[in-house]
């Protein structure tokens, strides 16, 4: 029987989402302590797939290795909160709530600007997209096709904050998607897209299209805000 540390590619994601909840749910407390050879052994893996494994956390800030001392757990105060894999496993964790208001509250900061300049900035094309998207979603709505609102709820979303001309803003996209993943995931909200919601999606895209800025702030804002209470 082959008793030699495992290698495959697939190990080292695996190694790294069992530390990464681990951490992220306060199973290893901060300022406790590991090392490659407990990891490597408890794992059954190899060595070079547990230093890839600590470097990826380390790159993360939820590790940091000191001589004398090891590879030790870091605060939560200073981790990657941007991460989007961090922001999985907290949302896999007893801190989910917590997780869960802090995004609310960047969406809130974020994505009722992004609609703003998106009224300003947008060209005719990625208007007329988000209209076309607003649209698909009613139908998949009415078709009781989950995934497919989904996908194009991520789409919508996704166009919002590109169409604002903000690099940093479009740059939020995997945050905001992986806020949106987890929430479909777990079945939060509601189990059918209210029309309401529905009807802001596609009045936050007329808004953009008729270049009414003021109009797309408070519609997205309005739209969040239902979001916000679904969540709590």
């Amino acid at each position: 029987m082959n008793q030699h540390p495992r290698t495959a590619p697939g190990l080292h994601n695996q190694l790294l989402d069992r530390l990464g909840m681990e951490i992220c749910s306060g199973e290893r407390a901060p300022g406790s302590t590991l090392t490659l050879e407990e990891l490597e052994r408890t794992h059954g893996v190899s060595r070079s797939v547990v230093r890839e494994t600590v470097r990826v956390l380390e790159s993360m800030q939820l590790l940091v290795s000191k001589r004398r001392v090891g590879i030790m757990v870091l605060e939560s105060s200073q981790w990657n909160q941007f991460e989007p894999r961090v922001i999985r496993w907290r949302m896999q964790s007893p801190e989910r709530q917590a997780q869960l208001d802090a995004l609310i509250g960047l969406r809130l900061a974020i994505e009722p600007e992004a609609a703003r300049l998106a009224a300003l900035q947008a060209s005719a094309s990625q208007a007329a997209e988000l209209v076309g998207i607003a649209g698909r979603m009613w139908a998949a709505s009415e078709e009781n096709n989950h995934n497919a609102f989904h996908e194009l709820d991520l789409q919508f979303h996704a166009l919002i904050l590109a169409a604002s001309g903000n690099p940093m803003f479009a740059q939020l996209e995997a945050i905001i998607s992986e806020f949106l993943e987890g929430w479909h995931a777990r079945g939060l909200g509601p189990g059918h897209p209210h029309p309401i919601a529905l009807q802001l999606h596609a009045d936050a895209a007329a808004a953009v299209q008729r270049r009414a800025p003021d109009e797309a702030f408070a519609v997205m804002r309005s739209l969040l805000m239902r979001s916000a209470e679904e969540a709590s």
